[in-house]
């Protein structure tokens, strides 16, 4: 997210080894996307909602401005649960210091609504309806299918369920990691997160746990039913549509309202074993930011390295005029 000036990454980290597990928040910023300042964890496995991990959410910035975040908490019954974490110092602009207010969690399991606890995570930012209502959603299966739950609240604080997942699929396995936000039809220019009606696609990105890519459709919000209508692409493990045929995944988008753009980040999973991860001190990677936005056709998203990465360019390299051939060599 950018506040007051200033972009914010909030990533997975182990601070005790390169390999999976004791997983909480770490916290960077920058003013570039390109230079960034490391802070301390943001998020740490510090109440009983969320000793077992704090996992994968998203930050929202409420209409007087200041962010919240809410992420999944996997708590002392190792069940999977939405929490909330509120700066302590809202005029910080490098936001240090995060708290978890005491209501946590703030959506559950229950034996009243049936979700699988150990397959409820990673929610997204949130937007505000027409109706004054916040939304958001979390990844769920049932089975072998897949579940965008939506949750609703007035407040931020007290959420409930509605009738029906804003959309869901049979046999795709665990949908990680969703993404849900508005594209622009009119040009490369990003919008923000609430936006409906005219003018605008929306995009539903699922990460697949059971193939470790990232996939999304392009279609329609029906704001009346809450659900999303897909035009293009389906939430599948044969899905063509993706955001990267490499090693791309758990990305997650932001509304940069300072550039009006759509900024998209993924991790890298790099292919070493964990003794290799151990002995060089890091595992993963964090991809280039790009830009995103609807291909003018309509039918496919289009990236592209965010622009300050060209700041990182040094000498121009000039050719010499040369035709080139089949099996030539520059």
């Amino acid at each position: 997210m950018i506040y007051k000036g200033i972009y914010h990454l909030f990533y997975q980290y182990n601070p005790t080894g390169a390999v999976p597990g004791n997983i909480v928040w770490a916290h960077s910023t920058s003013r570039d996307l390109i230079n960034w300042t490391p802070h301390p964890l943001a998020l740490s496995r510090d109440t009983p909602h969320d000793t077992n991990g704090c996992w994968s959410g998203s930050a929202t910035l409420l209409p007087n401005g200041e962010p919240v975040l809410v992420y999944t908490g996997v708590n002392t019954h190792n069940q999977q649960v939405q929490n909330l974490a509120i700066p302590k110092n809202p005029s910080d602009p490098n936001l240090i210091e995060w708290f978890k207010p005491p209501y946590n969690p703030v959506i559950a399991p229950t034996q009243q609504n049936m979700i699988n606890a150990t397959s409820f995570r990673d929610p997204t930012t949130a937007w505000l309806g027409r109706d004054g209502l916040w939304r958001l959603i979390v990844g769920n299966k049932i089975g072998q299918n897949g579940r965008m739950l939506m949750f609703m609240s007035r407040d931020f604080v007290h959420w409930f369920q509605s009738r029906q997942p804003l959309y869901s699929r049979r046999d795709t396995g665990m949908w990680e990691c969703p993404d849900f936000y508005p594209v622009s039809t009119e040009g490369e220019g990003g919008v923000e997160t609430s936006a409906v009606g005219r003018g605008v696609k929306h995009v539903l990105k699922a990460s697949m746990n059971d193939g470790f890519f990232d996939t999304y459709a392009i279609g329609s919000y029906d704001v009346g039913r809450d659900v999303f209508v897909p035009e293009r692409g389906s939430l599948r493990l044969d899905s063509e549509m993706r955001y990267d045929h490499g090693k791309f995944y758990a990305s997650k988008t932001f509304f940069d309202s300072s550039m009006k753009r759509r900024v998209l980040w993924g991790w890298i999973n790099e292919s070493t074993d964990a003794a290799t991860d151990t002995s060089k001190g890091w595992s993963g990677l964090q991809a280039i930011p790009r830009k995103i936005w609807l291909h003018k056709s309509g039918k496919q998203l289009v990236q592209w390295p965010v622009k300050e990465i060209e700041k990182l360019r040094e000498g121009r390299v000039i050719f010499p005029t040369k035709e080139l051939k089949g099996g030539s060599v520059l």
